[in-house]
């Protein structure tokens, strides 16, 4: 109806414009000369008025006709209950086609069609949304013909806390020679809180890096504790202690081939077996210099002339300790002859 009121209110226009005058309702014959001379008057501006004409006939019926508008429309997601959480990626926009007059669609703005999705009523578990034209609020002489995507899948969990051990992360090297015997956090457990499914994946969690290198002695510091991961975080305890014990390493080093000397006699002597093995035990810096020669001996004090099973003693620093010698026991001859006495 309205088309038709605009393309009439058009043609009286474009009458009165050839006529120059107002259109009349009824042309008699001897109206024929007059009408035909009003016309060649001014002919030139009668041409562009015409082309006028036709041109916003075109652009009026143009812009009536059916358009098409591609938008994006943000996605609000609304009242979801407590306790609960969104764990899949949700989409922020949905793609809309408007279908409507030109006029009507250059005025449309996607923000003020936000899309708001009520999850009030959801529970744990996978909750569907179908999205459809009705949801979105377009003007009349408009109509949304494609929707994509058409719904809308939200994967729902609980929030839950759980309690797990914290672990001490520790960075560097001691010094040589060194080691952490033991790395402990104080308190010693902390509370994560997530999504139930991440959560339970949690067997503990990390400190911030404790940096060792070069230590020789016992480190006690202050930590923070990053969270897990993007989905679960630390709520507590707000601040958490590291204490770090470091030591020598203590290892075993043996020593083989060792010469015995027979001490405390001014007799000739013959030692069976000359040499024998020894393990001792000890800080490995220490071990590490140790020379034994000189140090394994039988005492043969007060020992008389002949054949006899001593046993061997081995003088030790501070801090080494003897595991083993074999043999421990060594037969000595003490002969009758004394030692040459050097002069």
């Amino acid at each position: 109806m309205e088309r038709k009121t605009i393309a009439s209110h058009l043609r009286d226009a474009l009458t009165r414009l050839i006529v120059g005058g107002e259109v009349p309702r009824q042309v008699s014959p001897p109206l024929g000369p007059l009408l035909l001379q009003r016309v060649r008057r001014n002919l030139g501006l009668r041409a562009i008025a015409i082309l006028l004409a036709i041109g916003l006939w075109f652009f009026v019926n143009a812009g009536q006709r059916g358009a098409l508008a591609p938008m994006r429309v943000p996605i609000s997601y609304r009242a979801l209950p407590a306790g609960l959480v969104i764990v899949n990626q949700r989409p922020d926009f949905v793609q809309i086609e408007v279908r409507g007059p030109r006029t009507l669609l250059s005025l449309l703005d996607p923000d003020r069609m936000l899309l708001r999705l009520d999850l009030s009523g959801v529970s744990m578990g996978q909750a569907v949304f179908k999205i459809g034209p009705e949801m979105f609020n377009v003007p009349r002489q408009t109509d949304v013909t494609r929707i994509s995507p058409s719904q809308i899948v939200l994967d729902i969990d609980r929030i839950t806390d759980r309690q797990v051990p914290i672990h001490v992360s520790v960075q560097g090297q001691p010094a040589a020679g060194y080691r952490v015997v033991s790395a402990k956090a104080n308190p010693p457990a902390a509370t994560v809180r997530g999504p139930s499914r991440f959560v339970f994946h949690i067997d503990s969690v990390q400190t911030s890096p404790v940096e060792v290198n070069g230590a020789k002695a016992d480190l006690v510091q202050p930590v923070s504790l990053p969270a897990p991961s993007d989905r679960v975080t630390v709520v507590g305890p707000p601040a958490v202690e590291a204490a770090l014990a470091i030591s020598e390493i203590i290892a075993n080093r043996e020593f083989r081939r060792l010469p015995v000397e027979v001490r405390d006699t001014d007799y000739k002597v013959k030692v069976e077996p000359r040499q024998i093995a020894v393990t001792v035990r000890g800080p490995l810096n220490q071990l590490s210099g140790l020379d034994l020669r000189g140090s394994v001996f039988v005492t043969a004090e007060d020992v008389q002339p002949g054949l006899h099973d001593l046993p061997v003693q081995i003088e030790l620093p501070d801090g080494i300790d003897l595991v083993r010698e074999v043999p421990d026991n060594v037969r000595v001859r003490i002969y009758r002859a004394k030692r040459a006495v050097s002069g």
